[in-house]
C-alpha cells in the first residue's frame, strides 16, 4: 500500500524557525512552527503578537489536517484583503505543508509598498522562515502493543526501525510490554518479519491507526 507524501514542520512554538528583513524601511519577521490544530495555532500568534506590541500587523496562515482533510485558515490584521495572509498560505500550500502555521510580523516604516509590494513582502518573509525549518513527513501508522522477553528486545527493535518505524511507551516488569508505530505500508511485513523471528513466541496486537512524523 503506497500513500501521498504529507510534509510538515518539526520546529516547535518555544523554537520556532524564523528569519526576518527589511523592504523599504518595514521590517518583515517571519516565524514558522508545527501544531496539531488551530487553537495551537491561534495560541502561537497571540505569543507573537505578546512579544511585538509596537508591531502594525501580525499576519498568519495555518494548514491542519495531517494526512487526512486539510483545512486552512489566514489573516490579513488589518492589510489590504488579500495581501498578506493569502501570500503566507500560497507558500505553505507550495511546499506540500500541513500541521503547521506561519507568522509575519510588520513594523511600519512610513513608506506604503502597494498591493504587489505586500504580497511579494509578505510570500519573501514567510518563505525566508520556511527556509530555516526542520521539516518531517507524515505517515498514517499502525500502533502495537507489544509483550516479550527482555532478551528479544534488541531484536524486535531492530525489525521497527529498519522498516521506518518508533518506539513508544515502555511497562516493564515480569516481561515487557512495548508499544510501537509502524507505518500503515509497512504493517505486513513487520508482522511476518516478527513472526519469522520469534517462531510466533512474540504476537503484535494491533491497535488504533494514528500518524507518525519521520524526520526528512
Amino acid at each position: 500500500m503506497t500513500q501521498s507524501i504529507v510534509r510538515t514542520l518539526l520546529d516547535t512554538p518555544g523554537d520556532p524557525a524564523h528569519d526576518a528583513f527589511v523592504e523599504r524601511r518595514s521590517q518583515f519577521i517571519g516565524d514558522a512552527c508545527h501544531v496539531a490544530a488551530f487553537d495551537e495555532a491561534l495560541a502561537f500568534v497571540d505569543c507573537v503578537r505578546s512579544q511585538h506590541p509596537k508591531a502594525r500587523h501580525v499576519v498568519y496562515a495555518c494548514v491542519c489536517g495531517g494526512s487526512g482533510q486539510l483545512s486552512e485558515r489566514m489573516s490579513d490584521d488589518g492589510e489590504p484583503s488579500g495581501t498578506a495572509g493569502r501570500p503566507i498560505l500560497e507558500v505553505l500550500r507550495g511546499n506540500g505543508l500541513t500541521d503547521c502555521v506561519v507568522t509575519v510580523t510588520r513594523y511600519f516604516g512610513g513608506v506604503l509598498l502597494g498591493a504587489g509590494g505586500l504580497i511579494r513582502a509578505y510570500s519573501t518573509a514567510a518563505s525566508m522562515a520556511i527556509a530555516t525549518a526542520r521539516f518531517g513527513v507524515i505517515r498514517r501508522s499502525r500502533r502495537y502493543r507489544v509483550v516479550l522477553d527482555y532478551r528479544h528486545i534488541g531484536a524486535l527493535q531492530r525489525i521497527l526501525l529498519a522498516l521506518g518505524g518508533k518506539p513508544g511507551e515502555t511497562q516493564y516488569a515480569d516481561h515487557v510490554t512495548l508499544e510501537l508505530l509502524v507505518p500503515e505500508e509497512q504493517t505486513e511485513r513487520f508482522e511476518a518479519q516478527v513472526r519469522d523471528a520469534f517462531s510466533a513466541a512474540v504476537r503484535p496486537q494491533a491497535l488504533d491507526v494514528t500518524e507518525l512524523i519521520i524526520p526528512e
